[in-house]
């Protein structure tokens, strides 16, 4: 047996699954983020733990045989997260995490800084890892000068599960500090922004063992402790091998809380410039590079808050076919955005607003800004050379057939819908556990869903969708010059 974790914002999901892929069971707990700032978000470390020891308990209980044969562990988590251990492995403060935007002064100076994008082979985001930690630096001082260690959010999970301070290429890559090229902390970008390459963890692959369980979780979990602890990945990354999206081509697109257009690579071909990210992969000798908007379901929640229903109830009204484009416009800037602007002080708006506008063309029009912002990224992944045929859609907004042909449409690109079962970061977390295990080749086991469905572009509808998206492409620079 097997388990993946995934460590997301708002909470912690375990999955069971047998060496042979079968699943055996899951189980999730949550947990909360905290803003005490204007563009602040913070998480406790702690309630990491104590999530994790919810999950294990609940799988435990359903599933007692299965579980005592577990023989390894990964995790997958949110990246960009900066979790700060003083010299005896406390935590120093609450966790700066990914959409944390306050580090956009910090951002700006190491982007500007000769060699930051050519190394890490990206932009400096405010949400990387080393602004944030650079902020502390003039803003928290005292924590600054305690900090022993820094770990990734998922790493510090690893890092309680065994008492190894490791990180991988996935994950690493998204810190600022790494070379993404030779998967490798980089000396250079370390010490342009006052750290040193102690601070940092151990480097390991994706799924690379990095040690077992402590002895007192293990009795505490009922378990040997023998039981293997990979490295794990980035939650993106690993969500590419819970699909399979290994190779050139490969791709997926992820309506979740944030949005994601992500393409695998079999070489190194960044292009900093597009705001495009370019990581490791979590599987030795590969990269991805994908797009991220920061507010994908995130603006259909938003709105449902707002109008006070449920987002599965605004979804269903608009049915299953799109007629074509709303005069309405949304920008889906809720909390800043990174492709292609990088810019996390811009926020979003509604345009075009009439006298007879609906619920439904609300939803609607928060759908189609979702969409054209991922358009948006699929524009600046041609402009590196990738040059992607058909994307399997995953997330949860892929429940509305009305927005999986909408997006399918504005991309012009099929999209594969998977036959139903698991097919998250929980599953690509247990992969990695299982050809860390077994020495299988990752292309064995990190197999590629059945596909249920494929939805097709709407060809008597792309020219109209074509130019509602140019007229929200110039919104952009007119929304930010009265911002």
């Amino acid at each position: 047996m097997y388990l993946g974790l995934d460590l997301g914002t708002s909470g912690l999901r375990g999955l069971l699954v047998q060496e042979d892929g079968k699943i055996i069971g899951s189980a999730e707990a949550t947990y909360d983020v905290h803003h005490p700032h204007a563009g602040w978000s913070e998480q406790n470390p702690a309630d990491w733990t104590t999530a994790c020891d919810t999950v294990i308990a609940a799988l435990r209980t359903a599933h007692p045989t299965a579980f005592a044969a577990l023989k390894g562990l990964g995790v997958a988590g949110h990246m960009h997260g900066a979790t700060l251990l003083d010299s005896t492995g406390q935590v120093l403060r609450p966790c700066m995490l990914w959409n944390d935007s306050r580090a956009h002064t910090e951002a700006a100076k190491l982007d500007a800084t000769p060699g930051f994008r050519e190394i890490s082979g990206n932009i400096m985001f405010p949400g990387f890892t080393a602004p944030k930690v650079l902020w502390l630096a003039e803003h928290e001082p005292d924590v600054f000068a305690k900090i022993a260690k820094v770990l990734l959010p998922k790493d510090y999970l690893n890092f309680w599960l065994t008492g190894q301070y490791t990180s991988d290429m996935s994950d690493s890559a998204g810190t600022g500090w790494l070379d993404s090229g030779a998967r490798n902390w980089s000396a250079d970008l370390l010490s342009q922004s006052r750290m040193r390459r102690d601070q940092m963890p151990d480097l390991v692959e994706g799924s690379a063992a990095i040690g077992t369980l402590r002895p007192e979780i293990a009795a505490d979990w009922g378990l040997r402790a023998d039981v293997i602890v990979v490295g794990g990945g980035g939650d993106n990354a690993v969500a590419a091998c819970g699909v399979g999206a290994l190779r050139e081509g490969h791709a997926f697109v992820s309506l979740g809380t944030s949005g994601v257009l992500l393409a695998a690579k079999d070489t190194f071909s960044p292009m900093p410039a597009s705001a495009v990210h370019t990581f490791c992969h979590a599987v030795p000798n590969r990269w991805y590079q994908m797009g991220v908007i920061l507010a994908a379901t995130d603006s259909l929640n938003w709105l449902a808050r707002n109008l006070d229903v449920e987002a599965a109830v605004l979804s269903s009204a608009l049915g299953d076919q799109i007629s074509g484009p709303n005069q309405m416009q949304f920008l889906p800037y809720l909390s800043g955005e990174r492709t292609p602007h990088n810019d996390s002080t811009i926020r979003g708006a509604l345009l075009n607003i009439d006298i007879t506008s609906s619920r439904a063309d609300l939803t609607q029009a928060v759908m189609e800004g979702v969409s054209f912002a991922l358009r948006d990224s699929l524009e600046v992944l041609k402009s590196t050379g990738t040059d992607l045929k058909r994307a399997l859609a995953i997330g949860g907004g892929a429940q509305s057939p009305f927005w999986v042909e909408l997006v399918a449409t504005v991309l012009d690109i099929p999209i594969d819908l998977p036959d139903k079962g698991e097919f998250g970061a929980a599953l690509g977390a247990a992969r990695l556990a299982i050809v860390g295990c077994t020495s299988a080749e990752p292309e064995s086991v990190m197999t590629r869903p059945k596909v249920a469905k494929t939805i097709h572009p709407r060809s008597a509808l792309t020219a109209a969708y074509d130019a509602a998206y140019q007229r929200y492409r110039a919104t952009y620079p007119a929304l930010k010059a009265i911002s």
